[in-house]
C-alpha cells in the first residue's frame, strides 16, 4: 500500500501493558498526548511535531525513498541501517576498495564518498486535505469517474498549495481513500558515505534476523547530507557544505531502565493495522486461499 509511504510511525508500550498505537504526528495533540504522558513521556506533542518550529520530525528524515534515518549532529550527520545504505555502499565498492567486505570510515570530511542517486527527504509540514480532495465526488456513482475527479483535485491542489520553490507537495491517501494528507517536503541529493562496518557485522543474520529480537548484528551505516551555501537542497558539488538540520537527536550514554517510555518514529512501507474485522475475514477466507492456490499451481508448473 504505497499510500502509507509518508506516514510517521509511533509505537508505545510498557512491559506490563499493550497501550499505544500508530499515529500521524500532526494529530497527536488532543488525541494521544494524554495517553503518551501517562506512559511516561516527558515532552509535549509539539516537541514531536511542530510545523512552525523545530521538532523531532525535523530529525527523522526518510532515507533513499524507503528507510528511516536519524540526524545525530549539527553538521548533517545521519544514522540509518546497514541494509538501507547497502546499495549505496555496493555502488561505491570496487575491486580495489571492497567496502562491503572491509567496511569504510572517513576520518575527515574530505574523505567522505559521494553516494550517487541517493536522497534524503524531510517532512516540512503535514496537512489534512481530505475535504479539498473529495470535493465534487459526493454524487458520482461510478468508481472510475470518482477516482478521475479525485486525481484532478490532487493535481490542482498539489500545484497551488503554498510552498517554497525548492520544496515539493505530495498528497497521499490513507485508510483506503477515506483521508488525504498533503506533505510539504524537502529532498537533499548530495549525500556522502561517512562510515559502514563490514557486511560480516552490518549484514549478519541478513533478512532472516530482521525484526527478530534480540538481534546479534551491527545493522547501521552513517552518511552526511550536504547543502548549498543557503542550507538548501542542491545537486552534488565540491563546494557544498554540511547541512545544518533544524533539529538533531543528541545521543545519550546513560542507557535505559525497565519501564522507560519508548517511542519509535519512522516511515513504514505499509500497514494494515486498522483494517476492520470484515476486511480481515475477506483476507482470511477469500484472498489468501486464492493466492495460495495460484502459487501452488505455479510451483508445480515450474
Amino acid at each position: 500500500m504505497k499510500n502509507l509511504k509518508f506516514l510517521l510511525l509511533f509505537i508505545i508500550f510498557q512491559a506490563n501493558a499493550q497501550q499505544g498505537g500508530m499515529w500521524i504526528p500532526s494529530l497527536l495533540q488532543g488525541m494521544n498526548e494524554t495517553e503518551m504522558k501517562s506512559l511516561g513521556m516527558k515532552m509535549t506533542a509539539k516537541d514531536i511535531y511542530d510545523a512552525n518550529k523545530s521538532s523531532i520530525k525535523d530529525a527523522v528524515p526518510q532515507f533513499d525513498g524507503g528507510c528511516t534515518a536519524e540526524m545525530i549532529s549539527a553538521k548533517g550527520l545521519l544514522l540509518t541501517n546497514h541494509h538501507c545504505g547497502f546499495d549505496a555502499i555496493q555502488n561505491l565498492t570496487s575491486v580495489d576498495n571492497d567496502y562491503l567486505t572491509d567496511g569504510f570510515w572517513a576520518y575527515k570530511m574530505s574523505e567522505e564518498l559521494p553516494a550517487k542517486d541517493v536522497d534524503v527527504m524531510f517532512i516540512v509540514s503535514i496537512n489534512d486535505v481530505t475535504k479539498q480532495i473529495l470535493e465534487g465526488t459526493e454524487n458520482i456513482l461510478a468508481e472510475a469517474d470518482r477516482q478521475k475527479k479525485i486525481q484532478e483535485n490532487i493535481i490542482k491542489l498539489s500545484a497551488n498549495f503554498k510552498k517554497e520553490t525548492w520544496q515539493e507537495n505530495k498528497i497521499r491517501a490513507f485508510f483506503e481513500g477515506n483521508q488525504y494528507i498533503l506533505f510539504v517536503t524537502e529532498t537533499f541529493k548530495d549525500i556522502r558515505l561517512v562510515g559502514t562496518p563490514p557486511s560480516s557485522i552490518g549484514k549478519f543474520g541478513s533478512d532472516t534476523d530482521n525484526w527478530v529480537w534480540p538481534r546479534h548484528t551491527g545493522d547501521f551505516s552513517m552518511f552526511r547530507i550536504y547543502a548549498d551555501k543557503n542550507n538548501r537542497p542542491a545537486e552534488y558539488a565540491a563546494d557544498n557544505v554540511p547541512y545544518i538540520p533544524k533539529h538533531f537527536l543528541p545521543i545519550s550514554l546513560d542507557g535505559v531502565k525497565e519501564n522507560d517510555f519508548t517511542m519509535v518514529m519512522g516511515y513504514p512501507g505499509r500497514t494494515n493495522e486498522y483494517l476492520p474485522a470484515v476486511a480481515i475475514e475477506q483476507i482470511l477466507n477469500e484472498l489468501n486461499p486464492a493466492k495460495i492456490e495460484i502459487r501452488d499451481k505455479a510451483l508445480k508448473v515450474a
